[in-house]
């Protein structure tokens, strides 16, 4: 996670927890005049679209007042859907026997791409099987990690 997705994360927790939503994370994509903010929100009984249009217009009015983006952007607010992205340690812990697709900030031998079982997520390491072979990856060099849904 970036710096400025840690400072947005700590800024926004707050206001959509108090709304009964769980925080789920951030994501700030550079693109110029494009760029978007993605806040992932979730509760046990679902997400609808009041709930996202709701979120919005609470972290619309903490961010025109703390105004932490010095450039144009669209604000999205959505579920983690059925590729849900995982942000913190926490969530690779409920990944645990699920498959998942991740990127590291800096490569491992050769690679920056993953995806395999998680077996164990412990202090701050994260245990995948890939092909037979078990690979442990530290949490704070995964870039961006999701969940592979599974049709089974």
């Amino acid at each position: 996670m970036s710096q400025l997705e840690q400072k947005l994360t700590d800024m926004l927790t707050a206001p959509v927890e108090a709304l009964g939503f769980e925080m789920v994370g951030v994501e700030f994509l550079r693109a110029g005049k494009h760029s978007s903010l993605r806040i992932f929100i979730d509760h046990p009984e679902g997400i609808s679209v009041e709930h996202c249009a709701e979120v919005s217009r609470q972290a619309s009015a903490v961010l025109d007042v703390e105004d932490p983006i010095s450039i144009e952007y669209n604000l999205e607010v959505s579920s983690p859907g059925m590729d849900r992205p995982l942000f913190k340690e926490s969530h690779y812990l409920e990944c645990l026997g699920e498959v998942v697709s991740l990127k590291l900030r800096i490569p491992m031998g050769d690679r920056r791409n993953f995806k395999g079982k998680v077996l164990a997520c412990e202090t701050g390491n994260l245990t995948l099987e890939i092909d037979n072979q078990t690979h442990v990856l530290a949490i704070v060099n995964i870039e961006k990690g999701n969940l592979v849904p599974s049709f089974d």
